[in-house]
């Protein structure tokens, strides 16, 4: 009886050492989550919007660029305009967030207007092809805004004066299911803000 005892206890000794070891502190394979719950991976349901900050509420964006996010709400009520930059469309390579070389002076034809314009501001909107799940594309979405957002402020624009959001796939740009329409919908849209009159 007694020999049952031990071996039972060092059976569960064995499974407790092994569960303990095979717990990784940065397992691999999983996506690390920002801290404090910044950034905007899982990001609100389809037709919510979000924050309109940089991604970040603790004064840096999601991306830990170190490039300071904006107030919550920062150009609430202000004046949007989706045309002005509609042939300024970013578009990504697949599960990408690196802003392509042919697709940098759209970026920077953007910031040289903004430039010109001081008291007007800009929203980059990220979105993705249906592929991949809510959470996925939500957070990919977020990668691209911020890619952008970044390249901006490199371009000399004041990081208060570009809002980011992640709309993940709930605006497609084309309704179909081929490569054609995921190419149209892998991409950042711009949006005009001019404050109220």
């Amino acid at each position: 009886m007694n020999l049952t005892r031990t071996a039972n206890l060092l059976a569960l000794a064995l499974v407790i050492a092994l569960a303990a070891v095979g717990c990784k502190k940065n397992p691999y394979g999983v996506t690390k989550l920002p801290p404090n719950g910044s950034g905007t991976t899982g990001g609100p349901g389809p037709g919510e919007m979000a924050n309109g900050t940089a991604g970040g509420t603790n004064g840096v964006d999601s991306m830990n660029s170190g490039i300071p996010s904006n107030p919550a709400g920062a150009h609430d009520g202000w004046i949007e305009d989706a045309a002005i930059f509609k042939v300024n469309t970013i578009y990504f390579d697949l599960d990408s967030s690196v802003v392509k070389g042919s697709e940098k002076a759209k970026a920077s034809a953007v910031a040289d207007y903004l430039k010109g314009h001081p008291a007007q501001a800009v929203r980059v909107e990220g979105n993705c092809d249906e592929r991949g799940t809510e959470e996925y594309n939500r957070s990919l979405g977020d990668r691209r805004a911020q890619a952008i957002r970044e390249a901006l402020v490199g371009l000399g624009l004041d990081s208060t004066r570009v809002d980011t959001i992640s709309y993940g796939k709930d605006r497609p740009a084309e309704q179909g299911h081929d490569e054609a329409a995921y190419k149209k919908n892998r991409r950042a849209d711009f949006v005009l803000l001019s404050p109220p009159k």
